[in-house]
């Protein structure tokens, strides 16, 4: 009952505060910039976390039995996936957003408008939902026999099509926010060396530097927040794909506390985040 409580507060807490960012960046036109939608997009994904996986993995992880039917499982493994896809999607846009605001930031306007990020969020998001979908047609087996009525656990057939999912869906992934995020902290730094050695620059030139760098630190946390979560659970479970525990089943869950950290970041980092949250509850959005 104990477990039951805890998750259940973590699972209202993700969709209240991942509920906020959207509403925040929905409602008010001037926060709907290209990083924002981005972060918009993040949020849907976390917001389905809370809202899905975390509930369900819940049920599948402390019962000894899965009571909720074989399609439900289904939507459980299906969702689960997508939302880790649609969240790597999003910090690999994301990560191309803040590479080009520092690294070239004179062409960052031209390059980087809301109606390509809008297209490309639509295209990572319609990408995601085909390429699951045919993931767990193809090489998922969701009703795996026991001696309960029913479990809700998968086990992938085909070796190769495990390996092709971890490249595919991760490393590659990863490889291009790790070298962009890398690259973006070496011109950061050169930036940051030219300013000193050139003297006196302009306040406004100044400023923007800052602001495109502490934004660039801020979404760095984020991204790098994820690979901490994600990177041990994705190889132990390309290990072990075979076995299945409890044990395992709830190291699957702690993952899934990634989608109630990343509003928590924003409320720490991003000062628009915290006035329209707090008008939000106050009620007072229309004075925003």
């Amino acid at each position: 009952m104990t477990l039951y409580i805890f998750f259940s507060l973590i699972s209202a807490v993700t969709v209240f505060l991942n509920l906020l960012v959207i509403i925040s960046i929905s409602q008010i036109k001037q926060l709907q910039t290209p990083t924002n939608l981005l972060i918009l997009s993040l949020a849907v994904s976390d917001l389905l976390v809370g809202l899905i996986v975390i509930p369900a993995m819940t049920v599948a992880t402390l019962e000894p039995c899965w009571v909720l039917g074989e399609y439900f499982c289904a939507l459980l493994i299906y969702t689960n996936y997508l939302c880790t896809s649609l969240s790597l999607g999003s910090l690999v846009l994301i990560s191309i957003d803040r590479y080009v605001a520092v690294c070239d930031p004179l062409m960052y306007h031209s390059k980087i408008t809301t109606t390509r990020t809008k297209c490309c969020i639509a295209i990572t998001w319609c990408c995601c939902i085909i390429y699951n979908a045919v993931l767990i047609k193809v090489s998922v087996n969701v009703q795996v026999p026991s001696k309960c009525f029913e479990e809700c656990y998968f086990v992938q057939g085909f070796v190769r099509s495990m390996v092709i999912d971890l490249v595919i869906s991760f490393i590659i992934p990863c490889s291009i926010i790790i070298t962009l995020y890398l690259k973006i902290l070496f011109v950061a730094r050169s930036q940051a060396r030219k300013i000193l050695s050139n003297g006196p620059c302009t306040l406004s030139s100044v400023t923007a530097n800052k602001s495109e760098r502490k934004a660039a630190k801020t979404l760095g946390i984020v991204v790098f927040n994820y690979l901490i979560y994600w990177i041990p659970i994705y190889f132990i479970q390309f290990i072990f794909s075979a076995s299945h525990n409890s044990s395992s089943a709830f190291l699957c869950f702690l993952p899934l506390l990634n989608s109630f950290v990343n509003p928590v970041i924003y409320a720490f980092f991003y000062p628009w985040f915290k006035v329209t949250a707090k008008h939000i509850l106050t009620l007072k959005l229309s004075h925003v």
